[in-house]
Parts: structure tokens; sequence; C-alpha cells
């Protein structure tokens, strides 16, 4: 679990740092501009980042329903190999799968206005930039997204139900709760970052007010990141126990 854990915080700071220090500078420079080079640059690592996620997310999903649903397998079936493996999967796997949708949209005609609205190079408003409205770049790239996350989501929740099964046939009161400890976190985590995403991108065709665009591209390109080692930390009991004393809870 640590292990996992660990690759995903790791995973959020490329993340974050491929979009927060030039959104920074941009809000003290007057020029506020970006090549288009650089701008697919970084709409390719920021997306491609957040595409890992969530395939960790299932991995970490999945490391969860090995420990409580096959406790005494769990050894045998997770070993060193099969952990190094998914931790590189969950890496490359948005690394390689998103080349396509950035070189479709790479290659639409721009010819001017050349401003985003956006405090992102985010698809949706450079789709908007172009000359001509091309719904087959739109359909490839919403189908990409509806597969990716539908899958993906699918996925977790497929391994929470049956955790869930396993927990409500344990006789034990302190086993359940220990359990439902261990998922707690994760579940928020993947409440947070699937809930975000799917409002934007399952249909970018759609119209989105771009003021609502922006609110939620900040809620998951940064609250989200913010609020994820938060939610782990909670389940260290020394961080509880100075939480207890900072707020006076007895």
């Amino acid at each position: 679990m640590y292990i996992f854990l660990g690759n995903f915080s790791c995973l959020e700071i490329c993340y974050v740092t491929t979009t927060v220090p030039n959104m920074l500078a941009n809000f003290l420079s007057i020029s506020k501009s970006i090549s288009f080079v650089s701008c697919f640059v970084q709409f390719y690592f920021f997306f491609s980042f957040g595409c890992d996620e969530g395939f960790y997310l299932c991995i970490m999903a999945f490391d969860r329903y090995l420990a409580i649903c096959r406790p005494l397998h769990y050894p045998r079936i997770m070993t060193k190999e099969l952990c190094t493996g998914l931790a590189i999967f969950g890496w490359s796997c948005g690394l390689i799968l998103f080349l396509t949708p950035v070189v479709v949209i790479s290659q639409l005609p721009y010819c001017g206005p050349n401003i985003i609205d956006h405090f992102v190079c985010d698809p949706v408003p450079l789709m908007m930039l172009s000359c001509s409205e091309d719904t087959t770049t739109q359909l490839i790239y919403s189908v990409f997204n509806a597969i990716f996350m539908i899958v993906t989501f699918l996925f977790v929740l497929c391994s929470y139900a049956l955790v869930i099964l396993v927990v409500l046939r344990m006789p034990s009161a302190a086993s359940k709760r220990k359990a439902f400890s261990t998922c707690a976190s994760h579940l928020a985590v993947v409440v947070l970052f699937f809930g975000s995403v799917m409002v934007m991108y399952v249909n970018p065709g759609s119209e989105h007010p771009m003021k609502m665009q922006k609110i939620v591209t900040l809620f998951y390109s940064v609250i989200t990141p913010l609020c994820n080692p938060l939610i782990y930390s909670l389940r260290n009991k020394e961080m509880m126990a100075a939480l207890r004393k900072i707020f006076r809870i007895e």
C-alpha cells in the first residue's frame, strides 16, 4: 500500500508542477504569453500525469481488494515483480495513451485569435481557437476520455463492491472499522478526482460557461492535489493527535 501511495505522491508532484509554476508566473507577468510548442508540451504532460493518476487509483483499489478479500494469498499474489510491474504500468500508460489526442488536436488549423481564455493549456479552449469546427477531433477526444474515465471508475467501483461485501461479513466490529479505515482515504481521493474530471471532459463539445471551466480546472489541478496529502495524513495517529491538540478536542 505504501509503495503505491509513495508513487502516487510523486506523480501528484509532477502533475502539479506542469501547470502551477507557469500559472503563478502569469499572475505576476504582464505579457502572460506561452509559445505554441510550450502550450502543447504543458497540455501533454498535465493530462498524461492526470491519466496516470486514474490508473494509479485503480492499482491502489486492486491492492486494497487483495489485502482485504484475499489476505492469506496477498504475499503470494502481490510479489515484488507484480508490484514493480504495476508501478511502471501506472507511470507509463498515460504518457503513451495521451500522445494520440495531443497529436490530433495539435494538427487542427490555428489561424487566430491566439488568446486562450484560461490559465492552463486546456483542450477545450484550444479546440475553440481552431479556425474550423472539427467535429471528428471533438468526437475522438470525447470517446477517449469517456472510455478512460468509465473503465477506470468502474474498475474502482467493482473492487470496492467486493471489498464491502467481504467487510459486511466480518464477525468482528473492530475488523470492520479497520477495513473501512483502510479504504476511506482512498475512496475520498477517488470521489474528488473522478467527480471533478467527469464534469469537464466526458463531453468537451458541451457549452460549459468559461468561468465554470476555470473553476472546475482549478479544483482538480490545484485543490484536489492539495487535499490528497491531508486526506491520507488523517490516517496517521500522530497527525490526529496533533490536530486534537490544536483544536483542543479531548
